[in-house]
């Protein structure tokens, strides 16, 4: 008979329209930049722009989502050193699932999750790639890709806007430590995508804490990358190496990186 259900007669079948605006952001007038090779005051501007913009498109939306698809792998098929900003008028799946997390264990501890999360990292100090005064760049025990790495504001901070002057600036130089390790590990432009998570617009408490993601789907070379597949698309991503392994080679090629300069 054909198929006599439309989408909006059945749960089996739902949907909603989502309005929004994407943006792009080039970080610099030098088209042979990466980020990582950015001086410090160049990388706080790019800090700014992305609090400015986010700040601009919460207004009229309830998520801004901030993100870098960098090198050919990860799509990217432009060179320049740019980034996005997608804004939507309803939390994306990933940005609803962290805020039912974070919600629950406000609930169930009266702190936040991501802050004692850091907490136990910079106890343990086995992942930590990177600390400052203000940031903390650790491998996740949770990690899925190899080099995979999670940055967290070590004060309660809900999205970009809210950042202090003294917290950008120790930011800008958190991600030009952290970028250079990930150039320097394989000796190439290390691919990546990454993104800022924060806040929904109409989220009220005190459960949400600023972080961005960073994916990278190199494994063992330049040339050698992680795929998804088999058991990990159809179970569960399995670790080809461990996410305390992985944060010693960073940091044993920041430490390098320190003695050349």
């Amino acid at each position: 008979p054909g198929n006599s259900a439309e989408p909006d007669t059945t749960p089996l079948f739902r949907s909603s329209p989502v309005r929004g605006r994407c943006r792009v952001i080039c970080y610099s007038p030098q088209h042979n930049l990466r980020m990582a090779q950015m001086a410090r005051a160049q990388i706080r501007g790019v800090i700014d722009c992305w609090a400015t913009q986010v700040t601009e498109l919460r207004r009229d939306h309830e998520h801004v989502q901030v993100f870098e698809n960098r090198g050919a792998t990860m799509g990217c098929s432009n060179a320049h050193p740019h980034g996005q900003i997608w804004a939507v008028d309803c939390p994306p799946s990933e940005i609803a699932l962290e805020d039912r997390q974070q919600r629950a264990h406000r609930e169930r501890t009266g702190s936040s999750l991501l802050l004692d999360y850091a907490r136990r990292e910079l106890e343990a100090q086995e992942r930590v790639i990177v600390r400052n005064a203000h940031w903390l760049a650790v491998i996740p025990w949770w990690a899925s890709w190899p080099f995979e790495t999670l940055l967290i504001s070590l004060a309660p901070v809900a999205h970009l806007p809210d950042l202090g002057d003294a917290q950008r600036d120790a930011l800008a130089e958190a991600l030009q430590q952290l970028l250079g390790a990930y150039d320097r590990l394989f000796d190439t432009p290390f691919p990546y995508s990454m993104g800022w998570h924060g806040r929904p617009t109409s989220v009220d408490g005190t459960h949400w804490q600023l972080h961005a993601h960073f994916y990278p789907p190199l494994l063992r070379s330049a040339t050698v990358r992680k795929h998804m597949v088999g058991f990990e698309m159809l179970g569960e991503a399995q670790r080809d190496l461990t996410p305390e392994r992985a944060a010693r080679r960073l940091r044993e090629v920041m430490v390098d990186e320190v003695r050349t300069s």
